[in-house]
């Protein structure tokens, strides 16, 4: 006897890798994902990195310091994946791009506790865990360090 719940909340995710951690980009959030060209990016006041990709210049926010897995390392051998939320455009940095797959959500704050910039989990198909990221959360925290970042200098 097999006991399902009535709903399940499915998500189309990127799977990607930093570090040795798969984590889960949800689809919807993606514009792009480029090969970084070093000559490409310039480092604004406060020590925000900068990408010039068609006339636009696009915030950095290396995810392996974020969740403290680490240093990126160099820029040339790293991929950029461009993801949108609330009109506000970010290059997320990652060490490789795995494959595309549908994922079923799991709430990490029923479980266990609310964790800044995950919106939840999911068990692989290798039966290994994986955090969903929440692109609006990461933005909104990444954005908000740049602005104050800026505002401490000009004053």
């Amino acid at each position: 006897r097999i006991s399902l719940p009535l709903t399940l909340a499915i998500l189309d995710g990127q799977l990607v890798k930093l570090a040795d951690q798969v984590f889960v980009v949800p689809l919807i959030s993606i514009i792009e994902s480029i090969q970084i060209e070093s000559e490409r990016v310039k480092v604004a006041t406060g020590g925000v990195e900068l990408y010039r990709l068609r006339e636009e210049n696009i915030p950095i926010l290396r995810l392996k310091e974020e969740f403290g897995l680490g240093e990126s390392g160099a820029l040339d051998k790293q991929l950029l994946c461009l993801v949108e939320a609330s009109g506000n455009r970010v290059g997320l940095l990652l060490d490789e791009m795995l494959g595309q797959q549908q994922v079923v959500i799991k709430s990490l704050e029923s479980n266990y506790t609310r964790v800044n910039g995950v919106s939840g989990a999911t068990i692989l198909g290798d039966g290994s865990v994986s955090l969903i990221l929440d692109i609006q959360g990461l933005m909104t925290g990444f954005l908000s360090r740049v602005a104050d970042t800026n505002s401490h200098i000009a004053a």
